[in-house]
C-alpha cells in the first residue's frame, strides 16, 4: 500500500458528533473529501440537513442524523440509523461538547456541573460502547476524542470544562488499552483556541486574544480547518500504529510557558 492509499478513507463510514459547524463540520468535510461516507450529527435535524446539502452539492457522500448526544435513546438511534444507511461503521469522532459556564469553580451550579459531565464525558463513553461491536466486526476501527488544551492546563473561568476534558483523555487511554486487542485504535486531539462559535466567549474578549497572540509561537488563533490533517491521519491506515495518544494542535500554546 503506497502512502496515498494509506491516507485514503475510501469506503470508510464515519460518525462525527457536533458536526453541523465548527471543528466537527471541518473534520467531516475533510473525511468526505478523502473518500469517506460521513454522518453529520447535531441536535437539530435542520442544521444537519443544511450541511448534507452543502456536502452533496460538492459531490461528497453524507447523511444527516439528528442526535442530542446527552440523551441515551438518541445515541442508540444514531448508531442504528447509521447502520441502516451504510451497513458498517469504521470511524467515530466524539466532538460534541458543551460549556455553559464561565467563571470561578465555587460558583458553578451542581446541576450545570452534572450536565457538563453528562455531555462531555458520559456521552462519548456511551456512544463509543455502542459503536464498539461494529468496529469489532470489522476487526479494526478508529475512535477520535476531541478534547482541548484545557485538559492539560486549566484556563481562567473554565475549570469544570477543563476537568471534563481531562477525564476524556483518561477515557481515551483506557479505551485504547482495553480495545487494542479488537483492532480498535483510540486517540485524543487537544485543540488550542480555535475560532468557532463554541469558543466565542474567549476570542471575542480582546484582552484574552491579545494575551494569547503575544504568548504563543504562532501568534494567532487557529481555524477549524486546521484540525483536519491530524484527524485524517488518526482515522486512516497511515496512523495504524498510533493509539492511546494525546495530540495537541494549538499553535504552540502548550510550550509557550
Amino acid at each position: 500500500m503506497n502512502i496515498k492509499e494509506q491516507f485514503s478513507l475510501e469506503g470508510k463510514v464515519a460518525i462525527i458528533t457536533g458536526s453541523s459547524k465548527g471543528i466537527g463540520k471541518a473534520i467531516a468535510k475533510g473525511f468526505a473529501e478523502n473518500g469517506a461516507q460521513v454522518v453529520i450529527s447535531s441536535r437539530s435535524q435542520e442544521a444537519c440537513d443544511e450541511v448534507v446539502k452543502e456536502f452533496v452539492s460538492e459531490g461528497l457522500k453524507a447523511v444527516g442524523i439528528a442526535c442530542h448526544i446527552g440523551k441515551s435513546a438518541q445515541r442508540e438511534n444514531l448508531v442504528t440509523q447509521t447502520m441502516d444507511a451504510f451497513g458498517r461503521i469504521d470511524i467515530l469522532v466524539n466532538n460534541a461538547a458543551i460549556n455553559p459556564f464561565f467563571g470561578p469553580l465555587e460558583e458553578i451550579d451542581p446541576l450545570i456541573f452534572d450536565k457538563i459531565m453528562e455531555v462531555n464525558v458520559k456521552a462519548p463513553w456511551s456512544l463509543s460502547n455502542l459503536v464498539l461491536p461494529h468496529l469489532k466486526t470489522n476487526k479494526k476501527g478508529s475512535i477520535i476524542n476531541i478534547a482541548s488544551v484545557e485538559a492539560l492546563t486549566p484556563g481562567a473561568g473554565l475549570g469544570i470544562y477543563s476537568t471534563s476534558k481531562a477525564a476524556m483523555l483518561m477515557l481515551s487511554k483506557t479505551q485504547a488499552k482495553e480495545w487494542g486487542k479488537f483492532g480498535v485504535r483510540v486517540n485524543a486531539i487537544c485543540p488550542g483556541l480555535i475560532q468557532t462559535k463554541f469558543s466565542a466567549a474567549l476570542w471575542q474578549n480582546e484582552k484574552i486574544v491579545q494575551k494569547i497572540q503575544k504568548a504563543i509561537p504562532s501568534g494567532r488563533m487557529g481555524q477549524p480547518e486546521e484540525m483536519i490533517g491530524l484527524a485524517c491521519l488518526l482515522a486512516a491506515d497511515a496512523g495504524a500504529y498510533m493509539t492511546g495518544g494525546v495530540y495537541t494542535a494549538d499553535g504552540g500554546y502548550m510550550i509557550a510557558g
